[in-house]
């Protein structure tokens, strides 16, 4: 599997060779030992990751309902009549999809897929920028597509990636698309990183968002003993960003789910997607501001301001993780 997506999750190697996540990572250590491929926070890949790149037939099957969760979550931000950026990736393309319910909207995109999924929405305006197509994510890149984005200004950007660390922020693999990717975040007030699980600790070639200047992250929730992903969702936290976590795909209500914290349900028992915000203290941040100082997750699932983690910080982490699980 990993040979042929060029990345795969332990989730979804477990599904699929119907075993525990446990043993699949005790196998995945194995084979990372006979250099068969490198080990990512939540998932494999395969070795010299840092320079390839999956092409979008691979990424299009990779963590799917992962990806419809963060996209049902990251359209809820989107209101009437405003004016976005839409980065490329299968991410993006999931929440264009929802974007075409928007009334008002107006879309500006470097992504083929993204205005395909809006070409038919009566009530948004799609913009796409100029450049040279990069068959591989079917997207525009290059001189013409950043000097189209020169001058724009937009309330927010949406952007995935091939990797997010909270030391070096969002990367990709591929220099054209990471320099698409900075103009696009120059356009905008605010950024919103859209990046499941498998994503959080992975590091690629080349940066497209520093970490100090993503508002909020959008990422589904981590398997209950994926210590890494947590420490990784921490760091970002200490450093300002605003986390969103998706509670896991829609479906049945669980027996007693309704009432607690964090699940609703429509009349006919469909579970709704479900938020979890971390929010930040004070007023929301934005490109060029400061914004607040170091944060933590705190016990009751909110971000306790000026703390940093300290001794038996991975317990910590662990049981706060578990808090916002239980939310």
């Amino acid at each position: 599997m990993v040979r042929a997506n060029g990345a795969v999750s332990l989730r979804e190697l477990a599904r699929v060779v119907q075993t525990s996540e446990v043993t699949v990572r005790r196998d995945v250590r194995a084979l990372e030992a006979e250099g068969l491929l490198d080990r990512r926070h939540g998932g494999a890949v395969l070795p010299g990751g840092f320079t390839r790149e999956s092409g979008f037939p691979q990424k299009s099957l990779s963590a799917t309902a992962e990806k419809t969760a963060i996209a049902d979550l990251a359209a809820g931000l989107v209101e009437e009549g405003e004016a976005i950026v839409v980065g490329a990736g299968t991410t993006t393309q999931e929440l264009a999809r929802r974007l075409a319910r928007v009334p008002g909207l107006t879309v500006v995109t470097n992504s083929l897929l993204v205005a395909q999924a809006l070409a038919h929405a009566n009530r948004v305006e799609v913009v796409m920028t100029g450049g040279t197509l990069r068959g591989s994510n079917y997207a525009l890149v290059g001189s013409g597509a950043e000097q189209s984005l020169q001058g724009l200004r937009v309330s927010r950007a949406f952007l995935s990636g091939s990797g997010l660390t909270a030391e070096r922020g969002l990367s990709t693999s591929n220099m054209l698309s990471a320099s698409v990717d900075r103009a696009l975040v120059q356009a905008a007030a605010e950024v919103v990183v859209l990046a499941d699980h498998s994503k959080l600790g992975a590091d690629t070639m080349f940066q497209t968002v520093p970490t100090d200047v993503i508002t909020r992250l959008v990422t589904d929730e981590p398997p209950a003993h994926d210590e890494r992903a947590a420490t990784e969702l921490q760091a970002l936290a200490d450093q300002g960003v605003q986390i969103t976590v998706a509670g896991g795909p829609p479906g049945q209500v669980p027996p007693g789910a309704v009432g607690r914290p964090g699940a609703s349900a429509d009349e006919d028992g469909k579970v709704r997607p479900q938020r979890r915000e971390v929010p930040l203290p004070g007023q929301r941040r934005t490109r060029g501001g400061a914004g607040p100082g170091p944060t933590r997750l705190g016990p009751a699932g909110g971000l306790e301001p000026g703390s940093a983690p300290g001794p038996g910080g991975a317990m910590e982490r662990t049981a706060r993780m578990a808090d916002l699980r239980r939310r």
